[in-house]
């Protein structure tokens, strides 16, 4: 092999022999690993004047990675998770080269201490205890409707549960004797149990109490614990719309002075 191709030698051998033969990588992901390279091949050419036949080994710095991933956020304006996910690719390729031609090790090693670029992280936003006490209160107890709002509301805050979680609870994940629990059934079959304590637990045994008076065609413990009109279980738009409601409703309060979207993920995170 002249030393003029061995990028192209082992750019072949990754794409066509080591990723789908050793590392049983999808097609998909071989075809995003080969984007980057053309990605590549592109800001050489535009940038060096490196010709895709002219490029070797030793050519590629780590000065030359860090320039490249400069240019797909600049020029192209890639975002962040892009940017990354070509930096894991070539990571992956002189990972492989480093092992099968060692010659320029020390700078190969350098390309792998580039780091991927992390997102700052939103901050949180949340409401008061005093906020939440008045968000609370607007549920009209009076009618089955309120205290099923109110139950939903108090229930979605204690235990930070996920709408998809709270839409899905029947009446069996559901156990009142000491110690109380709910059974939330998150993502990829995941449970968690999670205790009802105070007066959410009061609120729930009562509410449970009248959810029995209703005739299901199906068997009690399977009944949905919050339904709609239809006596089907709430949908995610559904509960999205009840938040909405009391939210409005409480911001005729003073003392209810936020500045933020309230979403079922914002009483979650307050409960967490």
């Amino acid at each position: 092999m002249k030393k003029t191709n061995d990028f192209s030698f082992y750019l072949s051998l990754f794409l066509s022999k080591y990723l789908p033969g050793q590392k049983n990588l999808s097609t998909n992901t071989i075809a995003s690993y080969r984007d980057t390279f053309k990605l590549l091949l592109v800001f050489c050419d535009e940038t060096k004047g490196l010709k895709p036949q002219n490029i070797t080994l030793n050519l590629l710095t780590k000065q030359v990675v860090t320039e490249f991933l400069e240019w797909i956020e600049k020029k192209r304006k890639c975002c962040l998770s892009t940017r990354n996910q070509r930096l894991s690719a070539i990571h992956a390729f002189f990972r492989y080269v480093q092992k099968e031609n060692p010659d320029n090790l020390f700078e190969f090693h350098r390309i792998l201490t580039i780091p991927l670029k992390r997102k700052p992280k939103p901050s949180v936003s949340y409401l008061t205890e005093d906020e939440l006490k008045i968000l609370f209160k607007q549920p009209d107890t009076n009618s089955k409707q309120g205290r099923r709002d109110l139950v939903l509301l108090v229930l979605m805050y204690d235990s930070a549960a996920r709408v998809s979680e709270i839409i899905d609870l029947k009446v069996s994940d559901i156990r009142l004797s000491s110690p109380a629990v709910v059974v939330l059934h998150g993502k990829g079959g995941k449970t968690r149990h999670v205790p009802i304590i105070g007066k959410t637990k009061d609120h729930l045994a009562a509410y449970l109490e009248e959810h029995k008076k209703y005739h299901w065609g199906i068997a009690a413990q399977d009944a949905p614990v919050f339904f709609n009109q239809q006596h089907k279980k709430l949908s995610r738009w559904g509960v999205s719309h009840i938040l909405n409601k009391y939210v409005q409703m409480a911001a005729n309060n003073t003392k209810f002075n936020i500045g933020f979207a309230v979403t079922p993920h914002v009483l979650r995170q307050y409960g967490e």
